[in-house]
């Protein structure tokens, strides 16, 4: 299996499996000099982990990580950083009586035809498992950032048919908001109609879809590179990598459609020494590099695959069968809950890469 990496100067590559004995990455091109612990990376872990409340999956992962090497004295060494995240709750048993049927919503039949096998436990490779690792590599990331004052934040905006509303306020306010609420939804409002209706489809035995909306904060202007790097083709690249996820939009996205140009194109102003947009349609990105304003985008995740309803399948030898869940999976009832802080490091790690591309870009 290729393309397991991602990045260009900044580059990680994760590995593993779902219910293997453990899931892991490598970073790469990470400059020496950065402080960072284990317990950093262990903090990250922890948002993502399932089992934080009733509203993701109860299997209870605490995520420990362990950094084997590129860190001496708590300071990264610029070779590179590996780190190992042991699997401690992995149940196989629920998987057995359903190996043979293709799983709608997932990579079952895909995988098959493509490598000819497929690990059914809990997904194998395909599984939002990986992410973990990708959490781990956007701590680091986001260690780089804080040296430029970059400031980066996801948070849910939608779930089904609720938005939140997401006032105008300081970024530590928003990331308390956020990182209080148990949907990592800054509306309060919002996040208990959207509890609501994720308790329902729970007793219902389905799931629910959703959105998450990122910012990143003190972005300076000239990050990107044309032709095919740009800097919004590059975060597009890492959202839709991110399992279910199904859309993705920068600045005024697919709104922008129904805006004349006069309304969208946003007009520079002169403010002290900096140049600026009196509005950010564009999401703080033209022409691929970086504008100076907020980076502001969203990225929409498609319902939970595995739901206890009854679903019409077929075998792995064609034959039709009733797919039901066995008593006892254990399943996010909406992935777009746990995307929240893997979402904040994919964006991490773009802007980091951004950031060491930028230093060849002139004198």
């Amino acid at each position: 299996m290729a393309s397991n990496s991602f990045g260009n100067v900044f580059k990680f590559t994760t590995w593993g499996e779902s219910h293997g004995k453990a899931i892991g990455v490598v970073i790469d091109g990470c400059p020496a000099g950065i402080a960072i612990t284990d317990a950093d990376i262990n903090a990250a872990l922890a948002l993502r982990a399932p089992g934080r409340n009733p509203y993701t999956s109860p299997r209870t992962e605490s995520d420990k990580a362990e950094i084997l090497s590129g860190v001496f004295e708590g300071k990264t060494t610029g070779t590179p950083i590996g780190i190992l995240i042991p699997n401690r709750d992995a149940d196989s048993s629920k998987y057995e009586p359903i190996k043979s049927m293709l799983r709608p919503g997932h990579a079952n039949y895909t995988y098959l035809e493509k490598y000819g096998i497929f690990d059914y436990r809990g997904g194998g490779r395909s599984s939002a498992r990986e992410t973990a690792g990708r959490v781990a590599a956007g701590a680091i990331a986001k260690k780089l950032l804080e040296h430029h004052s970059i400031q980066v934040l996801a948070y849910i905006k939608q779930i089904s048919t609720i938005e939140a509303t997401i006032a105008a306020s300081r970024f530590d306010t928003l990331h308390t908001l956020t990182y209080d609420s148990p949907l990592f939804c800054p509306d309060a409002d919002a996040t208990a109609t959207m509890t609501a209706l994720i308790e329902k489809a729970k007793t219902e035995g389905d799931s629910l879809g959703g959105v998450v909306e990122f910012m990143a904060l003190s972005v300076p202007a000239g990050l990107g590179d044309p032709i095919y790097q740009k800097l919004e083709a590059n975060l597009a690249f890492a959202m839709m990598s991110l399992p279910a996820s199904k859309g993705f939009e920068i600045g005024s996205g697919f709104g922008s459609v129904t805006m004349p140009g006069s309304e969208h194109n946003d007009p520079f102003i002169s403010d002290s020494d900096d140049v600026k947009t009196t509005t950010n349609y564009a999401g703080g990105i033209l022409g691929g590099i970086t504008t100076g304003m907020p980076i502001v985008g969203r990225v929409a995740f498609k319902p939970t695959s595995s739901i206890m309803k009854p679903q019409q399948t077929v075998t792995t030898t064609g034959e039709s069968a009733s797919f039901q869940l066995p008593v006892g999976s254990r399943h996010d009832p909406c992935v777009a809950i746990r995307a929240v802080p893997i979402v904040e490091a994919m964006v991490a790690i773009v802007l980091a890469d951004a950031l060491l591309l930028n230093r060849c870009a002139r004198q």
